[in-house]
């Protein structure tokens, strides 16, 4: 038999199977689908997830004391504006730092009083943390220079002083003094408090608390990489300067947010492993449905066999014909699962938009999903095409 000859009677033989043939198809093309939405779902999450992240704060590297209540605090031990400027000279690969410091304070407008956090902020934080303006401005240079008593307040807190009110402009009192408000902001990513900025927090120019509290001390110190490859050899220059700009037994923390990528990292792994799972248990579930419609045909067919057979065909000939037909089903039901699998994510694209989600393709999913369905269809049509290729004509002839 001519190969043409093969495809030709293969082909005859779907057809005359249609109702089987296309449920085998459809198996396929589920498990193709859930390759392709399993690598889609793989890529969306993990770029939303790093998104998050960065968002806190670009390649971020923070450092503060350790306080230790066994060890009393020496003013030599706190980190300092200076610090500040010295980690930022000493290490190329900073292009930004920052300083912070926090005290509790009360905000009162029009008798309406918030118990709040107060931060004072040098240049550059927020660059580094990324805050969004939603009213107003930021801190200028000309703002710490002048010394004018001007701040921005958490859009929580300005919902608080004045529901649905405007408050750009308005005095509101902090402690014994009143400050302006130049501007309302929020974080670009929640940090759901364990950060310095809480749901009520005001940010003044570090001018401002260092007046009210007489010193040039700093809670936390900020700084921004380069790059993300940078993060780490920063993180321990920032350590390596501290330590000996403050010999002592005092400990200072130098992180950075590399931990969370890690967790992120785990938690993806895991996801992308059962959903994995549940793609694979989708192909098995279709291969087994090819082998049990290509057993059944090689029952049917028996007699054909047995004749051709008899007229001179070779086993590797029957194999391979039966074999072609599975991968006929896998090949379509791949195309079609395929198809699916990439109409899915973009039919719901705009349903994700209020949640500020992207969906990432993967261009090498398709053909990873067309590889699989493939292998899986000729693994699991082998036995029947085996089988049929060892029927000898004489069983085949007396077969009814």
């Amino acid at each position: 038999m001519l190969p043409n000859e093969t495809l030709a009677v293969a082909f005859d033989s779907l057809r005359l199977n249609k109702l089987r043939v296309g449920l085998a198809i459809f198996g396929v093309m589920i498990g193709s689908a859930c390759i392709i939405l399993v690598v889609t779902v793989s890529l969306t999450e993990r770029r939303y997830v790093m998104e998050q992240i960065e968002g806190v704060g670009s390649n971020l590297v923070y450092a503060y004391y350790d306080w230790d209540p066994r060890h009393p605090t020496a003013r030599n031990e706190d980190i300092h504006l200076d610090d500040v400027q010295a980690v930022k000279a000493a290490i190329p690969e900073i292009v930004e730092a920052a300083g912070t410091r926090g005290l509790p304070t009360v905000a009162e407008l029009d008798g309406n009083e918030v118990p709040a956090s107060l931060i004072g902020v040098t240049q550059g934080f927020q660059e580094i943390r990324k805050l969004v303006i939603v009213q107003g401005r930021y801190f200028e240079p000309a703002d710490d220079k002048s010394r004018r008593k001007v701040c921005l307040i958490t859009a929580t807190l300005a919902e608080h002083l004045a529901p649905g009110g405007d408050l750009i402009g308005k005095d509101i009192r902090l402690g014994e003094l009143r400050f302006e408000v130049i501007g309302v902001f929020t974080e670009r990513v929640s940090s759901f408090g364990l950060a310095e900025i809480q749901r009520e927090t005001v940010l003044i120019p570090y001018g401002q608390i260092r007046y009210m509290t007489g010193e040039d001390k700093v809670g936390f110190l900020y700084v921004q990489a380069r790059t993300p490859g940078d993060v780490g050899a920063v993180t321990d220059g920032v350590g390596r300067i501290l330590k000996s700009r403050h010999p002592g037994p005092a400990i200072y923390r130098v992180q950075n947010l590399e931990p969370m990528l890690k967790m992120a990292d785990h938690v993806s792994l895991a996801l992308r492993l059962v959903m994995l799972g549940v793609a694979l248990i989708a192909m098995v579930s279709s291969g087994v449905g090819i082998m049990n419609i290509m057993l059944t045909s090689v029952i049917e067919r028996t007699q054909e066999i047995g004749i051709r057979r008899a007229f001179g065909a070779r086993r590797v000939q029957i194999l391979r014909q039966f074999l072609f037909e599975a991968l006929v089903i896998s090949l379509v039901g791949a195309l079609a699962g395929i198809l699916v699998g990439m109409v899915i994510p973009i039919a719901i694209q705009p349903m994700l938009r209020g949640f500020s989600l992207q969906i990432v393709y993967s261009w090498a999913s398709p053909l990873l999903a067309l590889t699989v369905s493939c292998m899986f269809g000729l693994f699991f049509g082998y036995l029947p095409a085996n089988r049929a290729s060892k029927i000898e004509p004489y069983e085949a002839l007396r077969y009814e």
